[in-house]
Order: C-alpha cells, then sequence, then structure tokens
C-alpha cells in the first residue's frame, strides 16, 4: 500500500521559517513529485508550488519569493520550505505526486496533510 506521510508542520511566530517534508511509503517503483497545496479554515484547497519531472517550479504569488519547493526522487521525498511566514500562511499543507508500484500506469497520491500555524 502506498502512502504520503507529511511532516514538519507546527506553530511558529510571524517571520519565522517551517520546513515540510513529504516522503513516499510502500511499494514504489518510481516516484514523481508534484506539488503542495493548502486549505485555511472556510476556504477552497489552493496550490501552493508545483514541481515538473524536468525540475522546473512554480508559486502561488502570494508565496513566491518566501517558499521553495524540492525533491529528492531518488530517496522519494519532496520538500516545502517556508520562509517569512504570515499568519495568512496558516493552513493545512498536503502534498502529491504521482507514483506507480510497478512498469505500467502512474497515479496520483495525496498526503493525510500537517498543521502549519502562524501566530504569535
Amino acid at each position: 500500500q502506498v502512502q504520503l506521510v507529511e511532516s514538519g508542520g507546527g506553530l511558529v511566530q510571524p517571520g519565522g521559517s517551517l520546513r515540510l517534508s513529504c516522503a513516499a511509503s510502500g511499494n514504489i517503483f518510481s516516484f514523481n513529485a508534484k506539488g503542495w497545496y493548502r486549505q485555511a479554515p472556510g476556504k477552497q484547497r489552493e496550490l501552493v508550488a508545483v514541481i515538473t519531472s524536468g525540475g522546473s517550479t512554480n508559486y502561488a504569488d502570494s508565496v513566491k519569493g518566501r517558499f521553495t519547493i524540492s525533491r529528492d526522487n531518488a530517496k522519494n521525498t519532496m520538500f516545502l520550505q517556508m520562509n517569512s511566514l504570515k499568519p495568512e500562511d496558516t493552513a493545512v499543507y498536503y502534498c502529491n505526486a504521482d507514483i506507480r508500484s510497478r512498469p505500467g500506469p502512474y497515479y496520483t497520491y495525496w498526503g493525510q496533510g500537517t498543521q502549519v500555524t502562524v501566530s504569535s
């Protein structure tokens, strides 16, 4: 059974930093990190950052210059470095990735989410 598990969330003061990790476990034949999303209370899930198979990245305007997405496909892991955090960054953060357990089609998996709270 393939799973994506996020970690690294928590409570941080405005201006602080956090580094989120997302690790795949189970029977992994191929792993392609895709992106990070977030959902604040009462709001829809929104895209935070994406990374392509070629390594290109793209960010929501609200996090550009503050957040950095990266990956280590060999370790089936992806990261989100978050700097200069603001209260409006408070949300549950989710990762997703395309994974296959054997040669054949990829399937998209989501993590269970990790809470990030930015507050003084």
